[in-house]
């Protein structure tokens, strides 16, 4: 293509959810008591954990960090969305289009793989009880939260450069309620072929070693469980694990959904739905899940009502 007629674009136009003016106040009122929720419950789970000394495990502190996660990345989308629904004027600044990118893509990366370490240290926990502090040390739990962000950044940063060097010389509107990137790859009259190659095997290495990770500890999981004599002791250590698979039934899911089903189904409207799920469905339900089947959490919470009230 002719580079001479790609003028420097200065912003983008969000058309948003959907276009029904009736239905706009009522998503917004839907949408504001989800994000309230999801600042709730995220930052009550991160303040839970630092201030309850019994919560100071590695299974709670790659928990906080989920919940910082969760929290980032929807807000890298839901006040936007949400000022959207009440205003005509829907424009984001390049940069601005770039950067919201950027930081939901750090944190859904890194969510991830957060999911896969979590079953690493549920494995450990219930493989060898006896020795779990010892190998799950500060110093691992501190490298493996810093391998979780390297490779959320490292992602991110490819796919906001590549993404946001193409060239923009026709619409301006972005069909969706966030800046993502098939949506601008729409607008692009550049060649995204390498695009498109980039996503589907960096994202593909992401997901193939999360997923496996998670199963091959779940495995180890089942045999060391199958150990274990007594039906109650079984049944204890199963409890354990059955908020972290739901949580990754629900996350891994959505993202196979999303990005894993043949190129003939695919609909921006469609996907629309699909991110409105993972970007605020997913962060109000994670700490939701990890609350409500959890004893320790439940405990803590009750011993911080009767210390503030």
């Amino acid at each position: 293509m002719d580079f001479a007629n790609c003028s420097l674009l200065a912003e983008f136009f969000l058309l948003g959810i959907m276009n029904n003016p009736e239905m706009k106040v009522t998503l917004f009122m839907v949408f504001l008591f989800v994000y309230l929720i999801i600042l709730l419950a995220n930052v009550g789970m991160i303040i839970l954990i630092r201030v309850d000394s019994r919560l100071h495990t590695p299974m709670y502190i790659f928990l906080s960090h989920l919940s910082f996660s969760d929290l980032c990345y929807s807000t890298a989308v839901g006040p936007k969305m949400l000022v959207d629904l009440l205003t005509k004027n829907n424009s984001i600044p390049f940069i601005g289009c770039a950067l919201q990118f950027f930081v939901f893509c750090v944190f859904v990366d890194a969510e991830c793989v957060l999911l896969a370490v979590m079953a690493f240290d549920r494995y450990q926990a219930i493989s060898n009880p006896l020795l779990y502090t010892a190998h799950m040390s500060g110093r691992l739990c501190s490298q493996l939260v810093a391998g979780v962000y390297l490779v959320g950044l490292t992602d991110a940063l490819i796919h906001t450069a590549l993404t946001f060097r193409l060239c923009f010389c026709g619409s301006k509107e972005i069909n969706h309620f966030f800046c993502d990137v098939p949506p601008l790859l729409v607008l692009s009259c550049s060649d995204t072929q390498v695009n498109e190659l980039v996503i589907f095997t960096i994202f593909g290495f992401i997901e193939l070693s999360t997923i496996s990770g998670v199963l091959v500890s779940y495995c180890y999981i089942v045999l060391s469980v199958l150990k274990i004599r007594s039906a109650e002791g079984r049944v204890k250590a199963f409890s354990t694990c059955t908020s972290h698979l739901t949580a990754v039934a629900i996350f891994q899911g959505t993202m196979l959904f999303m990005y894993f089903r043949p190129s003939s189904s695919y609909s921006l409207d469609q996907d629309k739905m699909t991110s409105l799920f993972y970007t605020l469905v997913i962060p109000m339900l994670n700490p939701l899940i990890y609350s409500l089947r959890n004893k320790d959490v439940k405990e803590a919470v009750k011993i911080l009502k009767r210390k503030l009230f």
